[in-house]
């Protein structure tokens, strides 16, 4: 039986426990026997993948590379995943870089099929690199399971962590947090925003994740959240958002239902009046 996460309690004090016990959890976590023969499988195999085509036919190989970029749930879609490794990362104007979802065009340039100078998956340290990720992968969606702000605040720490070290204009880095389903739903939540946020105009809504961000921390600048410090009040934020919206949930629920069983009384109590009558 493969090790599950622990996952005592929720909330924030949750996190800290799941944070402060995270090394010891994610290793043991990955000495699975199903995750080692995936790893020595791809370790083994990877550097003689020269093409999106050869990567996309072996199901273990595939089912490695999209857990470590976060998109476990498209391993039945070959032929679309086959475009997406075969599209350069490195235009602008390519299929990759028109997709919403910024995760597919992290998955192809990690690959480079689509690339001038080739693929990356003969490089020396290819295999470590995917593995790591794919490990950490693994072991957040199997939180997940559990509870998915957990997930979520893991994904946060790794994704924001390397987006806020990217050397990029401020403008393409609010938008790569808009593209990035984890990163949206926890500013999202940290700042309460409503539903309807998501169906403002693209720039409208970065202007507003920057202005909300320069209120919390003093700057809308995504290269502060390299300070330890700095991300963990934002995952507080988050954790405190995300009871506010249940709290929110709870209290509609209730008031719903009063207003269900107040109206069914007054229906009994017509009734009642008009066969007296």
């Amino acid at each position: 039986m493969s090790f599950q996460p622990i996952l005592p309690f929720g909330g924030f004090a949750g996190w800290r426990f799941l944070e402060r016990t995270l090394p010891a959890q994610s290793a043991t976590h990955a000495r699975a026997p199903a995750a080692q023969r995936l790893e020595t499988h791809f370790r083994e195999n990877i550097g003689k993948i020269t093409s999106a085509e050869a990567l996309v036919k072996d199901r273990r190989l595939l089912e490695v590379a999209l857990t470590a970029f976060g998109l476990a749930e498209d391993l039945p879609n070959r032929a679309f995943i086959q475009r997406v490794l075969e599209s350069p990362a490195d235009e602008p104007r390519s299929f990759v870089n028109r997709l919403a979802d910024k995760r597919y065009g992290t998955l192809a340039a990690a690959f480079g099929f689509g690339e001038a100078q080739g693929p990356r998956t003969t490089e020396a340290g290819f295999a470590d690199r995917v593995l790591e990720q794919f490990r950490a992968r693994r072991f957040e969606a199997d939180v997940g399971t559990q509870n998915d702000s957990m997930r979520l605040a893991l994904a946060l720490r790794r994704d924001l962590a390397a987006l806020a070290e990217r050397d990029i204009s401020k403008e393409a880095g609010w938008f790569t947090v808009l593209g990035t389903p984890s990163l949206r739903r926890v500013f999202e939540t940290a700042y309460g925003l409503p539903q309807a946020f998501g169906t403002q105009d693209i720039d409208r809504q970065a202007e507003v994740l920057r202005r909300q961000t320069e209120r919390a921390f003093g700057s809308d600048s995504l290269s502060q959240f390299t300070d330890p410090a700095v991300m963990n009040q934002l995952i507080r934020r988050f954790f405190v958002g995300e009871q506010i919206s249940q709290i929110a949930q709870v209290s509609a629920q209730s008031s719903a239902l009063s207003l269900l069983i107040s109206g069914q009384e007054s229906f009994a109590r017509f009734r009642v009046e008009t066969r007296m009558r």
